[in-house]
């Protein structure tokens, strides 16, 4: 028997251990560690999840830790899975593992993926804010519209208590509170909620498969971060962010996306020099010359555009976008611009708490505050900061409605962003001739 650890993230972690290690006795998981997302550490993976060949539950660990986890349990083997990281720091992160005696290991698809009853189509991402999660919306909605039924499965987000968190389906704005889901969560389940559409997420995600064939003919993967789909696709989607033209080979796993895709989408066209777009197409002859292309927006507009022309403004853009994505600035800043803001207010006076730490984490974000909520206290922090900012209005660029979950006394202004096709393959036919051919 083999001692592992897994380096996680509260999400593939929990998948692999689900698919691989369940199916391995042999490989005996002794702890998980976690990093990118607060707050998930120290807690534990229970073992009503973990079945009948662990007596009991599996400790959760901050990353910090490992090589002396390593040392202390014996370890073995250490697997890596998380996404959206630089394939430098990954190696670093290998080179840590070795050092510390023992071996390092990237789980592929055929020990991950699995195998569905019903068409799939999966839609993942070179980087984290490419824009996968507004094409799996524009895509589920066309095709409910023409009367297929359609069920959305959502990369995995567990950050509250896992043994509730089995199989979560999200249909109303009582269910994102029924699962007390945090801003992030709520970023990526509420545009589906307020749009009429069905979303499946949670930790088990056979059960979660299951659920979700019940009651669709075709089934869509929303990917998280750049990751890889947990369930095998009938048809590959991967987005790539032409304001991040380079990135399609510099993150893991974003790189084994470009080159597994069937169709790849070069999204956010119309803000990318000329340059940008050829460089993605140069990367598609060199690593995936039979990929489909289809060139794509993000449109970008508010509901009251009246308010924002020349006002003093705070701007809360989407969290994992302009965190470990990478990205200066999203939609918020584009929809300032746009419409005409006074002034762009610099959030860091007023920061307080994790916000603080977090501004001070990503010196890269240019003015600009990420929706961070992952608990009760830094929600209060957040709502702190964005009313200590001395803004006439927020402009809201986070998926969630943070108005009405932080009872903010300051108007908002909330930005919406569409997917919109421009020029290239034709998506919506080639998924319902897949759907059609059965």
């Amino acid at each position: 028997m083999f001692n592992c650890i897994i380096m996680g993230a509260a999400g593939r972690d929990f998948h692999d251990f689900k698919t691989f290690f369940t199916e391995h006795p042999e490989f005996r998981v002794r702890a998980f560690t976690a990093t990118q997302i607060p707050f998930i550490a120290r807690r534990s993976y229970p073992q009503s999840l973990a079945g009948p060949a662990y007596a009991e539950d599996i400790p959760i660990h901050d990353e910090r830790e490992l090589q002396q986890l390593i040392s202390r349990l014996a370890i073995d083997f250490v697997f890596f899975a998380y996404s959206d990281v630089s394939h430098q720091e990954v190696m670093h992160k290998a080179s840590l593992v070795q050092a510390a005696g023992a071996s390092f290991v990237l789980l592929g698809p055929h020990q991950t993926m699995l195998h569905s009853s019903k068409k799939v189509v999966a839609i993942t991402a070179t980087r984290t804010g490419a824009g996968k999660s507004p094409l799996t919306q524009w895509l589920a909605k066309s095709l409910t519209q023409a009367g297929i039924r359609v069920a959305t499965l959502r990369h995995p987000m567990p950050y509250g208590n896992l043994g509730a968190q089995t199989v979560q389906r999200f249909a109303t704005r009582e269910d994102l509170d029924r699962h007390d889901c945090t801003i992030e969560e709520r970023e990526e389940y509420e545009p589906y909620v307020r749009q009429g559409l069905v979303i499946f997420a949670g930790v088990d995600y056979r059960a979660i498969l299951r659920a979700a064939e019940a009651e669709a003919d075709l089934l869509l993967w929303d990917g998280g971060n750049n990751d890889f789909s947990f369930i095998r696709p009938d048809l590959h989607i991967v987005v790539s962010d032409a304001l991040r033209a380079g990135h399609g080979l510099d993150y893991y796993p974003g790189e084994t996306n470009f080159r597994a895709a069937d169709i790849l989408v070069i999204n956010k066209v119309s803000g990318a020099a000329p340059g940008d777009i050829e460089r993605i197409m140069a990367l598609r002859e060199a690593l995936n010359p039979e990929a489909e292309v289809l060139q794509s927006d993000l449109e970008v507009d508010v509901e009251r555009p009246e308010a924002l022309a020349g006002r003093r403004v705070l701007i809360v853009e989407d969290g994992p976008t302009v965190t470990h994505g990478g990205m200066a600035y999203g939609a918020g800043w584009v929809a300032a611009e746009k419409y005409g803001v006074g002034e762009v207010l610099d959030p860091a006076p007023g920061a307080v708490g994790s916000v603080r730490d977090t501004l001070e984490t990503y010196p890269h974000l240019r003015r600009v505050l990420p929706a961070m909520g992952y608990s009760e206290t830094q929600r209060t922090e957040l709502k702190t900061t964005i009313e200590a900012s001395r803004a006439e209005v927020v402009i809201n660029a986070s998926p969630a409605d943070i108005a009405t979950l932080l009872h903010l006394s300051l108007p908002v202004v909330q930005v919406r962003y569409r997917f919109t096709p421009r020029r290239g393959v034709d998506i919506l036919a080639r998924v319902k001739k897949l759907v059609e051919a059965g």
